[in-house]
């Protein structure tokens, strides 16, 4: 019998590509449902989007996309969840570079499609800001720099930009790593503006991060479901030994906005994606909507912290978010997010995995669990002891009605999962409580009552 790490790798063969025609036909879009799996609420309640956050000191800085008639608004705090929202301008006066009538709607009122900071210090009172701004003789997306001797500004600009790559479409996001004394800029080439692939790219800058030097290594591109057309907005953290590459991907403007992560030991790559977005709208049950344009920080407790933003009810503004964020070795997870696991990626025994007809996440599910020794079981990885919501996505098309599974939690019988009829493909989603340990925790599936098929869990 095939064991399951070899059923994975066949199954893998076929997967995008069905995931890609469900994807094109509508059919991976998931209702949000209220639940457990909800973010505590934004940190700043107004227009906040793609925040940046620096620590000098032990005060807290973060920067947003303009809004309000300010180009780029800050605001301050010492622990990460309260903050000051600053009534002055970070960034006053735009590069000579800029065009000074170009707008994009997000911002409101006084946009100059000013977005995206990045701002670091380079000495005590030395400090760096990185911009998008719309290039008044390319007619695309350049990335500026500018200067100032305190972290609130005024920031004064550099006359010309610093990335302007109109030939792949323009140049945005940009973000800034430092390792070994050396720092370097990501940021994406705008190509979605042109139907051309969106690359995240890395180049190293010198001590002052005014001039890019040495050579420009593409990491990662646009190529699975769940990132429509593009990839955006990296952010890279080293984690012991492995660089994790955050980014945003799909289209910013509604709830299919997502983040996603890469990891790779080597900090030029090759990068391996994850197979599913670390933060969507249904992993927080629609209590964030389009969560994206993330960062991560250290907080005043020693843990990390993921800021990001998600537009609010009626999609009039993004506001800005902070959640713990804890690992499992170099996997991040995000506090309050459903964390997804793929039944085919399970250990089964006495079941079967199938391509699925439509609908079913990843394209793949696990049926045929109709024996007394049938299994599948996931292994399940949570930071902290406690109670968390188990969510099962399956199918029952059981002519003899309502359908079950046995679970077991960590060898220890935890009742049924419990299935009314949805019929086949018709991928639905049962909610219960599980206790689970701090660590490593294994959730098995037995034979129930009647027919069911699993897709997928998600644990929050």
């Amino acid at each position: 019998m095939m064991d399951s790490s070899a059923r994975r790798g066949l199954l893998r063969l076929a997967t995008a590509a069905t995931a890609t025609l469900a994807l094109a036909a509508g059919l991976l879009t998931v209702t949000a449902t209220p639940s457990a799996a909800v973010a505590s609420g934004p940190v700043i309640d107004q227009n906040f989007a793609d925040p940046d956050v620096m620590k000098v000191g032990r005060t807290y800085y973060a920067y947003a996309t303009n809004s309000d008639g300010r180009h780029i608004k800050w605001a301050t705090s010492t622990d990460l969840v309260t903050w000051t929202v600053q009534d002055s301008d970070a960034l006053p006066t735009l590069g000579a570079w800029v065009d000074p009538d170009w707008s994009f709607p997000p911002g409101g009122s006084g946009d100059h499609g000013i977005w995206a900071p990045e701002v670091f210090a380079t000495g005590p009172r030395s400090f760096v800001m990185w911009y998008t701004a719309h290039d008044r003789a390319s007619g695309k997306q350049c990335i500026g720099a500018a200067t100032a001797t305190a972290p609130g500004g005024p920031f004064v600009p550099q006359d010309t930009s610093l990335v302007c790559t109109p030939e792949i479409g323009g140049a945005i996001d940009a973000s800034s790593y430092q390792e070994d004394g050396r720092r370097y800029i990501l940021w994406k080439n705008d190509g979605n503006c042109c139907a051309q692939d969106t690359w995240l790219r890395l180049q190293q800058v010198s001590a002052d991060g005014l001039r890019r030097t040495g050579t420009e290594t593409q990491l990662i591109k646009q190529n699975k479901p769940f990132e429509g057309i593009l990839v955006e907005a990296p952010t890279l953290w080293k984690r012991g030994g492995t660089y994790v590459l955050f980014y945003s991907a799909n289209f910013f403007g509604n709830g299919s906005y997502v983040s996603g992560y890469a990891t790779s030991t080597r900090l030029r790559g090759p990068y391996t994606k994850a197979e599913t977005p670390l933060m969507t709208t249904d992993a927080f049950a629609g209590s964030v909507r389009g969560p994206g344009g993330q960062d991560v920080v250290t907080g005043p407790d020693g843990r990390d912290r993921i800021v990001f933003h998600g537009w609010n009810a009626d999609f009039t503004y993004r506001a800005m978010y902070s959640q713990r964020l804890d690992w499992q070795g170099s996997r991040p997870i995000v506090d309050g997010a459903k964390v997804r696991y793929e039944a085919e990626d399970a250990d089964f025994t006495r079941a079967n995995a199938r391509y699925a007809a439509g609908g079913a996440s990843d394209g793949v599910v696990v049926g045929g669990i109709d024996f007394e020794d049938s299994r599948v079981t996931f292994t399940v990885y949570v930071p902290r002891a406690g109670t968390y919501r188990l969510y099962t996505r399956f199918a029952n098309g059981s002519d003899a009605g309502p359908a079950s599974h046995t679970l077991t939690v960590n060898g220890t019988a935890a009742g049924t999962v419990d299935y009314p009829v949805t019929g086949w493909d018709n991928w639905e989603v049962s909610e219960r409580d599980v206790t689970l340990r701090a660590g490593t925790n294994t959730v098995s599936y037995g034979k129930g009552a009647h027919f069911a098929e699993l897709d997928a869990i998600d644990v929050a």
